[in-house]
């Protein structure tokens, strides 16, 4: 079931929205769960919340080096995820949010991983402001990280189908790899163009959301 939960309050959207996060979450923690932790700035504001909680839960498992940085200085263990079994809920920003919880993340780089996390956990939990709420993804520039060597090639690629890449020049990934950011391309088909574009050879992964888009999104005006 998707569905949108909404909160109104004017003295500050993304720390509105993480203060909403926690409401949903504490109550289900426990000394055994472990949270997927996202990037980003809303993120960010999520993780101060948090750490008032962090006596209440084991750790997390973080989409990025800066989140596990800020977790880590939060008394916040940070846990590989190869060496955990369950991630009880994953939370993280995106970029857009379609009327169907389908994504564009990697504003930040990281989505990638976020993916990776977000497909491990239980349930996925989106916050944004209304701003991201699109009738159709698509505004937003669509990232996709590629292998170094691959760039061109696959840049090739994106404009035969009908996309246009734009190096994310100085940009590293946290796994090595550059980031290409696609305008001009047809979204109305997320889960097909996440497919197409996840089988040119090169790309690790582009930022749609559309197979581990989340259950709930948590809006703040």
């Amino acid at each position: 079931m998707l569905f949108f939960l909404y909160y109104t309050d004017m003295s500050g959207s993304k720390i509105n929205v993480a203060k909403q996060a926690i409401d949903y979450i504490k109550d289900k923690l426990h000394p055994e769960v472990i949270l997927g932790i996202g990037t980003g700035s809303t993120v960010n504001f999520f993780i101060e919340e948090l750490a008032a909680y962090k006596n209440f839960f084991s750790g997390a498992v973080s989409s990025s080096e800066a989140s596990s940085n800020l977790l880590k200085e939060k008394g916040i263990k940070v846990f590989d995820l190869n060496d955990v079994l369950d991630i009880e809920f994953y939370i993280d920003g995106a970029d857009e949010v379609s009327p169907k919880n389908e994504l564009i993340k990697g504003g930040g780089g990281a989505h990638t991983r976020e993916k990776i996390v977000a497909s491990a956990s239980k349930e996925f939990v989106c916050i944004v402001d209304d701003s991201k709420l699109v009738k159709e993804l698509g505004s937003f520039p669509l990232p996709v990280e590629v292998i170094p060597e691959s760039r061109s090639l696959v840049a090739r690629k994106i404009v035969s189908l009908g996309g246009t890449p734009i190096y994310r020049s100085g940009f590293v990934t946290d796994q090595g790899n550059h980031i290409l950011d696609i305008r001009d391309i047809d979204i109305s088909n997320p889960e097909a163009l996440e497919i197409l574009l996840n089988n040119i050879p090169g790309v690790v992964d582009n930022g749609i959301f559309a197979f581990n888009k989340p259950k709930t999104v948590l809006v703040s005006k």
